[in-house]
């Protein structure tokens, strides 16, 4: 293996190894926490735009899986401590450099983790690049940014996808960026679910006569997407909602609240969060950079907050028949505590 260098935009570079695919990559660089998931986290369309970095310091142990894909993959880099170059999994397919070089994407190992990942959470999330050497101008990192994710990982077409068992309920699923495990969540409930593309209007939903909808995950700032903010202020209030991380936050955004960008986010399987109704706290996998205002709200009320910062996680609107977390409860890879909310959906459509 060849050198290759992790410049960040404050002019720190750590030297390392590269692996993966041989070209360079700008991206907005963040951590994510969990102990395993990589094939989930590299597949997870919300990852749009950055280079990734696992605080674990082994990667690749079990190898890629194709079956555990959450959706394209989209990220600009990938940093680890140490990569598994033999993997031993009976369901491995290939390797993780592989699976990198498949994809275009440069990689780099033997890199101190730990203090990266202190530096961000010091200075704040930054942009980064991956090289082979060091360029003396760093402009390219002052001005790159994470724009228009939603428009480049949504579905391009509408598609349908049978309920496991009797059908029990049509769900219209909004995709901003979508992970495939929640459209297995809801099929194994026995919804039919309708996949549609994110620039899809109120109108042509409403149409179709669904029991509910629900708006999912996706990369980037809630607020660069005012066209679909527009539209589900239209569906506020006319069908059972439930929203997902970007899901979440764009329906704060409709319903008159504000969202925040964070220090750092919360990217891993091991966030907890407390239900203020319940008073029960529970482990969650999450994945956003950005988070609701909690008193910005003119309507509903917070139900959910993060144990550890005390930010947004979740909020009841019941007066509009409608619910959002910021967590995923489809928790793939991750614990499984909350996945009991699509079953509260499924409770909601059937009224």
């Amino acid at each position: 293996m060849s050198k290759r260098y992790l410049i960040l935009a404050d002019g720190t570079v750590y030297e390392g190894e590269g692996f993966g695919a041989s070209v360079e990559g700008v991206g907005e660089l963040v951590f994510n926490t969990g102990v395993v998931g990589y094939i989930e986290t590299l597949t997870d369309p919300s990852y749009f735009g950055q280079i990734v970095m696992q605080t674990f310091p082994a990667v690749g142990n079990y190898g890629i899986i194709e079956e555990d894909f959450e959706g394209e993959c989209h990220v600009k880099g990938y940093v680890v401590r140490e990569w598994c170059r033999e993997p031993s999994n009976f369901r491995s397919q290939y390797t993780l450099d592989e699976f990198l070089k498949n994809h275009g994407v440069p990689g780099i190992c033997g890199v101190d983790t730990r203090a990266v990942t202190q530096r961000i959470r010091e200075s704040g999330v930054m942009n980064a690049m991956l090289a082979d050497r060091v360029p003396e101008d760093l402009s390219a990192l002052g001005a790159y940014a994470v724009t228009g994710g939603v428009a480049k990982t949504s579905a391009k077409a509408v598609t349908v996808y049978p309920p496991k068992g009797g059908k029990v309920c049509a769900v219209t699923l909004v995709d901003y960026g979508t992970k495939r495990n929640i459209v297995r969540e809801l099929c194994a409930r026995g919804c039919e679910v309708t996949v549609v593309p994110a620039d899809t209007s109120a109108e042509a939903i409403l149409a179709a006569n669904p029991d509910g909808v629900m708006l999912s995950n996706g990369p980037g700032d809630p607020a660069e997407n005012t066209a679909c903010i527009a539209e589900i202020k239209k569906l506020l209030g006319r069908v059972p909602l439930f929203g997902l991380c970007l899901g979440h936050q764009m329906m704060a955004l409709a319903a008159g609240g504000q969202t925040t960008k964070l220090k750092y986010g919360h990217r891993g399987g091991n966030q907890p969060v407390t239900d203020l109704e319940t008073g029960h706290t529970y482990i969650t996998s999450q994945n956003h950079g950005y988070a609701v205002v909690s008193d910005s709200l003119p309507v509903g009320k917070v139900r959910y907050v993060n144990a550890n910062d005390s930010t947004c996680e979740g909020v009841d609107y019941p007066d509009l028949n409608a619910f959002s977390v910021q967590f995923h409860p489809e928790a793939c890879a991750g614990p499984r505590d909350t996945s009991v909310l699509f079953d509260r959906f499924v409770g909601m459509m059937k009224g």
